[in-house]
This record gives structure tokens, sequence and C-alpha cells, in this order.
């Protein structure tokens, strides 16, 4: 029996020392799938890494980290006063607080910059059209009505990370265990890659490799699990143990 899973990394374009240890995952190891963050200066050289490559590029909606691509004074809701965007944890808080703080409109004005300067980049639309996770339902609202007046395949959050999302006609379940205490990449794939699903469903196992440098230090609070994440996509002893157990990895390319 064949075992599809999905493997994605996000965050291409986060730091240099990100996009080396990114880079490497996918030329070496299993990552299929990457995710660009089209607002970061570091962008550009993570793609030129990945120039040649067979992968399958995404937009990785980004409004949590570094400075947005639209006017600041023109997005104020997502913006601190130096002209960053708010941290993750603000949109967390006011999530338990039952607080909504993203105006829509200012949310699809940065989301629209971030999709013309993918294009520039990349040189065509997104495989995946997706988002940096951040709790707010306005902001997965300004993804959706951007993806739908720009003909983009949407992957819409799930509401509840236990239960699946759903891209075109496919069910996706999210495995995202490098936040969590104890995290063992290689126990976590393991894992995910021999689960059961319905025909029309698989795990979408979301990754994080990349290196450490100052600027990743810094500004998040993902760090160690990324080079673990390096290691284990790079493993050949994970290469075995996917022919051993006849797993496959899959793209958004090859979801009907």
């Amino acid at each position: 029996m064949t075992h599809r899973i999905l493997v994605r990394a996000d965050d291409l374009g986060y730091s240099e020392a990100v996009n080396y240890g990114l880079a490497k995952s996918v030329k070496e190891g299993i990552v299929r799938s990457v995710g660009v963050m089209p607002n970061m200066p570091s962008s550009e050289m993570g793609l030129e890494l990945l120039r040649g490559v067979e992968v399958c590029l995404g937009q990785h909606t980004n409004i949590c980290a570094g400075y947005p691509l639209s006017d600041p004074e023109r997005i104020p809701s997502l913006v601190r006063e130096n002209g960053e965007f708010k941290p993750s944890r603000d949109y967390m808080r006011a999530f338990r607080e039952g607080h909504e703080f993203v105006v829509l409109d200012e949310a699809i004005l940065e989301i629209e910059a971030q999709y013309e300067r993918y294009l520039e980049l990349v040189g065509e639309k997104p495989h995946y059209f997706e988002a940096h996770a951040i709790a707010s339902t306005t902001f997965a609202k300004a993804l959706a009505i951007v993806a739908e007046k720009e003909g983009l395949d949407l992957l819409p959050l799930p509401t509840d990370f236990s239960g699946p999302t759903t891209f075109r006609h496919t069910q996706l379940y999210m495995s995202m265990d490098s936040m969590k205490p104890g995290y063992d990449p290689y126990a976590s794939f393991k894992r995910d890659a021999l689960k059961d699903y319905s025909e029309n469903a698989l795990c979408m196992f979301v990754m994080h490799p990349g290196y450490l440098d100052h600027y990743l230090l810094t500004h998040s609070s993902l760090t160690i699990p990324r080079t673990q994440e390096v290691e284990m996509a790079c493993d050949p002893e994970i290469r075995a143990w996917m022919v051993e157990h006849d797993v496959q990895v899959v793209t958004y390319d090859d979801l009907g």
C-alpha cells in the first residue's frame, strides 16, 4: 500500500540562514513544496538558491514579520509605530481576548502588494496561496477575497488544527509539531506518513527547516527545531525508511 504525504517548507526569505537550510532540505532532502515570503529582503536570495530545482512554490503571505510592501500609513491596523508588522503574539493575544484589530481593506491592500511582489520574484502565479499562521478571521477573509479576484488556488487555514482544510478537492490534515516541547521531527514524520486517511485526504506535513543567524535569533521564537528539520529532511535513513514503507511525497500540483 502506497502512503502519500505532502511535505511543505515555509518561510523562504525569512533570513539568509533560513534560506540555506531550506534550500538544502529541497536539494538533498524530501521537501517538495516551498512557501515564499514576498515581503522579506532575503526572498530573492532564497529563490536564487533554488533556481533550476524542481519544486512547487507557493505564496506564504506574511503580516507578522519584517516590513510591509504597501505604505505603512495606509495599513495602520497591521503595523507598529516604527512601520514594522505587529508580531504574531499581538494577533494571538487579541484572538484570546476576542478582539479583532485587523481592518479588512488594509489587509487586502497588503496581500495584493505581496502578490505583485511574488509575481516579480517568481515570474508566475503561486502554485498554492496561503498565509503565515495568524489568528485573525479578517485576515483569512481578505486572503480569500484576493485569491478569488486573482484566480488563485487558496489553501485556507484550518479552523481546527486537528481537522482538515481543503485544497481543490483534497482534504489536508495539517501536522506542525515544531513549536511543541520535545519535538522530534523523525518521530512526527514517521507517525504522520503512515496515517490512514480516506481516498481524497492526506497529511500536510508543515516544516520550517533552516539554519540560524542573528536576524532569526532576534525575531523568531522558532530556532533549534529548524536545524533539526534540516537534519531529518536530508537524512538518508529517512529516504530508506520511506522506500521500505512505500511512502511517497506529493506536492500541491499533484492534488486534483
